[in-house]
Parts: C-alpha cells; sequence; structure tokens
C-alpha cells in the first residue's frame, strides 16, 4: 500500500503544488491554468508528463467538471439542482465513491473491490488529504479525484462569498 499526502486548499493564486510521499518526496507536480478559460489543472508525474486534467465546463448552467487520466475521460463531478445545500454528484464507469467524499473521508471503489482510501490528516505537514492507494493502476485516478474535489470546493466557496454582499 502506498501513501500520498496532498495538502488542504491547495489551490492558491499561483495554482501549483506538489503531492509528496511518505518521505515528503514530490512525487506528482499539479498546475492550475489561472486566469484561463476554461479553467484546468494539470497532474503531472516527476518527468512532467501529464498523467491527469481535470477541466472545469463552461457554459453549463451548473458547474461541472471533467477529470481525464492518461487521454481517457474516467469521472465527471457535478452539481445538482437542490434548494437547500450544495449537492454534487460523481459519475463514472466501474468506479463507486463511499463515505463522505464533501468532507475528504472516503474510500474509492472499482468493480466492487477497494482501491484507496482518502481522509484528512491534521498533524503532518500542515493539514492534508493523506490517500492510500490499494492498487497501483488507480494512483493517477485517487490522485485527479482528490485534487478534482478540492477543485469543486474551491468553486463553491468562490461562488458562495461572491453571493453574499
Amino acid at each position: 500500500m502506498r501513501q500520498l499526502y496532498i495538502k488542504q486548499k491547495v489551490f492558491s493564486l499561483s495554482g501549483k503544488f506538489t503531492v509528496k510521499d511518505q518521505q515528503e518526496n514530490d512525487v506528482y507536480y499539479v498546475e492550475g491554468s489561472f486566469m484561463q478559460i476554461p479553467k484546468t489543472f494539470s497532474i503531472m508525474n516527476t518527468e512532467r508528463d501529464e498523467i491527469a486534467l481535470i477541466t472545469k465546463k463552461v457554459f453549463s448552467f451548473l458547474p461541472k467538471f471533467f477529470v481525464e487520466v492518461n487521454g481517457r475521460e474516467v469521472l465527471t463531478i457535478k452539481k445538482e439542482l437542490s434548494f437547500f445545500k450544495a449537492r454534487y454528484t460523481i459519475d463514472s464507469a466501474g468506479i463507486e465513491v463511499q463515505g463522505n467524499w464533501w468532507d475528504m473521508d472516503f474510500q474509492v471503489l472499482q468493480h466492487g473491490e477497494v482501491a484507496g482510501k482518502v481522509s484528512k490528516e491534521w498533524f503532518t505537514w500542515g493539514d492534508s488529504y493523506k490517500v492510500q492507494i490499494l492498487d497501483e493502476e488507480m494512483e493517477a485516478i485517487m490522485v485527479a479525484l482528490v485534487v478534482a474535489i478540492d477543485c469543486v470546493k474551491a468553486d463553491q466557496a468562490a461562488a458562495s462569498s461572491a453571493a453574499t454582499p
């Protein structure tokens, strides 16, 4: 089992950050497209090869994010119409998210088998998300999923603060 760490609230103005392993070595680099439409986040390995891409769909009535891994769209996160609180769904073929993914406490199943787990870590190098990879083939998807959810949460927070006078 491999463990990776992604800093909580990773979306700074520069939109650049790293994903680290247990020894605090950089494993992945994430770069956002600051002030660009559509907004994208590219996840690259240590050789700077893009392994995943997160894109926010423009001109959509409700926010929608597409996650591609190795050039294939693997999942979509979209906001559902709801009157009381924000509700989002994750659509994916063969991948299921169980638990409270909004609070970053969930596991990811692929065809019914647990492929990885995500939880908050409070006493590591700054508040961060711990990503446990049980199925190596799912590593890129797991990292992309956590970055995408954090992107959705940052987008929701920005929309909420813009709506209040």
